[in-house]
């Protein structure tokens, strides 16, 4: 099983929810690739923003080795799931998606069981506690993930 986590730039949520899905995945026992993309192309090479990366040390997760990458047509074939943080992310990788690849598309947080919370609010412009609040959908997100993997 591999997973494809993403957002716009790459270097804020789906950097953590990454990091996050592939601890909590591991921690359950299950073999499963994860890796994250960018619909967008603006920090390719970059690392993650370093507020990303102090939020997250501070909650237990490594983000150091990361480098932002955009989404390539080749993803959809690679991954099995394809998982947006957000609708306007989620319209942009079905702009591209071959339509045999369509069913592998869809939100992360759908997976989570949070009622009316389906996006990872982009955390970029706001505080450190919209990047802590990242942090916690992303749990809710691997919760849901297993549970859905077992």
């Amino acid at each position: 099983m591999r997973i494809l986590v993403f957002c716009m730039g790459n270097i804020c949520r789906s950097p953590v929810v990454e990091a996050v899905v592939r601890k909590h995945l591991h921690a359950a026992g299950l073999k499963v690739d994860v890796a994250s993309a960018g619909t967008e192309n603006y920090h390719v090479g970059d690392r993650a923003d370093p507020r990303a990366i102090a939020s997250a040390r501070t909650a237990g997760y490594d983000l150091a080795a990361h480098r932002a990458r955009q989404l390539h047509s080749t993803d959809f074939s690679r991954f099995d799931w394809l998982l947006a943080m957000d609708h306007v992310n989620l319209r942009a990788a079905r702009r591209a998606c071959p339509a045999d690849s369509a069913g592998k598309l869809d939100l992360f947080l759908r997976f989570a069981g949070l009622g009316d919370v389906d996006e990872v609010p982009d955390p970029y412009y706001g505080s450190s506690a919209d990047f802590q609040r990242v942090i916690e959908l992303a749990e809710a997100g691997a919760r849901g993930l297993i549970a859905r993997l077992r």
